[in-house]
């Protein structure tokens, strides 16, 4: 997904929870939005959201094949 879609379509999901990311590879990523990282030099735009288990996961735009709200 492209960098600018992605940031458009997790902006008005950001501390929202039940939100569910899935990557290129099929991985499945379901929490709460936490933080959005777009603008540090030198690294990749990426998203980190919270699993219920209290995980943090850190998800590179790049990587990102679908964004879905369940709320």
């Amino acid at each position: 997904m492209e960098i600018t879609k992605a940031l458009a379509a997790l902006q008005p999901l950001y501390g929202k929870n039940n939100v569910e990311i899935v990557t290129l590879e099929g991985r499945r990523v379901r929490g709460t939005v936490r933080s959005m990282k777009t603008t540090q030099a030198l690294t990749t735009p990426s998203v980190k959201i919270e699993c219920a288990n209290g995980e943090i996961v850190k998800i590179p735009f790049p990587s990102i094949a679908e964004i879905k709200d369940h709320n």
